[in-house]
């Protein structure tokens, strides 16, 4: 099942890569953009996430915080936060619980890899409301990030 615009968005609680448990509800009053992304350290995934790091600041002038979420372990993400420089919060997903209920997982992917979360984005109002979904099937293709910042920019 995917989520759709207008649905309210699941909460979860994941641990960050510092493993802190972050959950969607801590994000109450503040807009959110999720972004699932395959596995740290791979090229496209690092490019993506590298792009959202270097334009921090239009999210944090929509008022919006970013979650990256990925299957890696907490360890691996730690590594790759520290290695790029990202400054935003990047969680776990090990479980594979919340890519699952966000119908953002691969159920087998690249070299018969099962359970990968896809590359997907989802901006949350301050009232937990989904208004744009993305879900995408080619892990080589990145969201649109121009209708994120138009959908960030009309909350």
């Amino acid at each position: 099942m995917s989520i759709q615009a207008g649905q309210k968005a699941p909460d979860f609680s994941l641990y960050s890569s510092d493993r802190t448990k972050v959950s969607l509800s801590d994000y109450k009053g503040k807009n959110v953009l999720i972004l699932f992304f395959p596995l740290a350290f791979t090229s496209v995934c690092t490019a993506e996430l590298c792009a959202v790091r270097d334009d921090i600041g239009r999210y944090k002038n929509a008022d919006a915080e970013v979650l990256a979420i990925s299957v890696d372990s907490s360890a691996t993400l730690n590594k790759f936060k520290e290695l790029e420089g990202y400054n935003f919060t990047l969680l776990s997903d090990f479980n594979k619980e919340v890519s699952r209920a966000y119908g953002s997982i691969y159920e087998t992917w690249f070299s018969e890899m099962k359970g990968v979360s896809k590359r997907s984005a989802f901006v949350i109002d301050k009232e937990g409301i989904v208004r744009y979904a993305e879900v995408l099937e080619d892990a080589g293709q990145v969201p649109d990030f121009e209708a994120i910042n138009r959908s960030l920019a009309s909350l």
